[in-house]
């Protein structure tokens, strides 16, 4: 069984219900395909962190092309992430949107903490789930 299923639906109502791939926190998530752009709602404690909804397709399609595992990486916004990370594409110019996918200023970072889990609940990705320095790689 792997460590994130889906038990919510992904909206506002019923968000899914999500561990970061230590294992050590959980938090939850939904889709606003209402916002502009179309935002992935991410709720840890208090605190409400929003990316871009198609990180999970641009996410995917990268991953797919790498044919490799790529370490996860998670760093705040206000900290650089390592090279070769899922957390510094989340970032880089010249990934699809052209730099970050996190929407909220001064909260744009942890994209390698937060957002792969779910790609394993959506059945996108594969995610180790080490103590630390974990990878992840697509699926399908």
């Amino acid at each position: 069984m792997k460590p994130n299923q889906v038990d919510g639906d992904g909206t506002c109502e019923h968000p899914w219900h999500l561990k970061t791939p230590s294992g050590q926190s959980e938090y939850q998530m939904y889709r606003d395909e209402t916002a502009n752009p179309p935002a992935l709602i991410c709720t840890v404690g208090k605190t409400e962190l929003r990316y871009q909804l198609r990180c999970l397709n641009d996410l995917h399609a990268m991953l797919k092309a790498r044919e490799d595992w790529m370490p996860l990486g998670s760093a705040d916004e206000q900290k650089p992430a390592a090279e070769g990370t899922v957390e510094a594409w989340g970032r880089s110019p010249k990934n699809p949107v052209g730099g970050w996918y996190g929407l909220k200023k001064g909260l744009r970072g942890r994209f390698g903490m937060y957002v792969p889990p779910l790609m394993e609940a959506l059945n996108l990705a594969e995610v180790e789930h080490n103590p630390k320095n974990n990878r992840m790689r697509a699926l399908k």
